[in-house]
């Protein structure tokens, strides 16, 4: 079986920042209460004629530059969003259309946070068939646009953006290992109550603020850890090598304590942990391909290293991965 490798990738983030000092304007809060929980110093905020596919654009064309192709050589577009721009068509054509990519399939996946990791693994399943050569697997969202500004909980912790990675074929390794999971027995301490066919939109559920998020973080935080560094065990076991072998580890940048919590599970320096949940704050399925990309970008990752990343998200879901650069 052919090795499957990333080619290139590319984010975007809005231009509009909002600060924990805009956001003590709002609500009940403080820029040491946010600092402290949470890590986050800031995070970007779409302006209202922006949608999650137009950031999607802008983060895919960056990542078919960075792979030097076509968007006529795309066989497959792999969307991960909550936040589409309807619930149909989906997003992920949409995408296809304004790239041009004439020749791809698409589609969008729901996975929570782990979208963009979960696209890796079904991309990387249709090149290894052979139904495909080349995918794009993009992770996008506007959670702005699902926030209460009036629970000071959840308000504080999530921002909007995209980021975007081009898979192929390949003669040398890269991705090494993937690997998934979910629980959905406990759905009810992180999701959106209305909007889809249980509770349909109606004035009683706007009125009732039912189309934003709803969670429950105390209860989070200690799921995310321990599915956090199972996931991260398991794709390190996969790929046959050893913690220490990491150059790089990316964790979902949802939360700072989460993330030094699974860094000191997995006994990984603080020095090969990349972070930018400061300037982003939790953009979903967004988070690890925009963190991928700097990281690229800044050269933290050079060819050859080891790179693991982590994630865990609504449904419960969660996913991690190896990559040989």
């Amino acid at each position: 079986m052919s090795p499957v490798r990333i080619l290139g990738t590319g984010s975007s983030a809005p231009e509009k920042v909002l600060s924990n000092f805009d956001l003590e304007k709002i609500v009940d809060t403080s820029d040491e209460w946010i600092r402290t929980r949470t890590g986050i110093v800031e995070r970007r905020i779409a302006n209202p004629n922006i949608a999650t596919s137009d950031m999607a654009y802008e983060a895919s064309l960056r990542a078919i530059e960075s792979a030097s192709i076509d968007p006529a050589d795309i066989d497959g577009i792999i969307l991960g969003t909550v936040t589409p721009d309807y619930f149909f068509p989906s997003t992920a054509c949409l995408l296809q259309s304004r790239l041009g990519a004439r020749n791809a399939f698409g589609f969008d996946l729901s996975a929570g946070c782990s979208g963009f990791v979960y696209g890796l693994q079904v991309g990387k399943g249709m090149i290894e068939s052979g139904d495909a050569r080349i995918i794009l697997v993009v992770g996008a969202e506007t959670m702005t646009r699902i926030m209460d500004f009036k629970d000071r909980a959840t308000c504080v912790l999530f921002g909007d953006g995209a980021g975007a990675a081009i898979i192929s074929k390949s003669e040398s390794p890269g991705i090494l290992s993937l690997h998934l999971g979910a629980n959905g027995d406990d759905w009810e301490l992180l999701h959106m109550p209305a909007g889809g066919s249980r509770i349909p939109p109606s004035e009683e559920s706007v009125r009732n603020r039912l189309h934003y998020i709803k969670m429950k973080g105390n209860d989070i935080f200690k799921e995310a850890v321990k599915a956090m560094e199972s996931a991260a065990i398991e794709a390190i076991r996969k790929a046959n090598i050893t913690p220490d072998e990491i150059d790089l580890f990316i964790p979902h940048q949802a939360n700072l304590r989460i993330m030094e919590a699974v860094r000191r599970r997995l006994d990984i320096p603080p020095e090969k942990v990349f972070v930018n949940v400061d300037k982003y704050g939790n953009t979903s399925s967004a988070s690890v391909p925009i963190a991928l990309d700097e990281a690229v970008r800044s050269g933290k990752i050079q060819k050859g290293n080891l790179v693991l990343f982590s994630v865990f998200g609504a449904g419960f879901t969660w996913a991690s991965g190896v990559v040989r650069w």
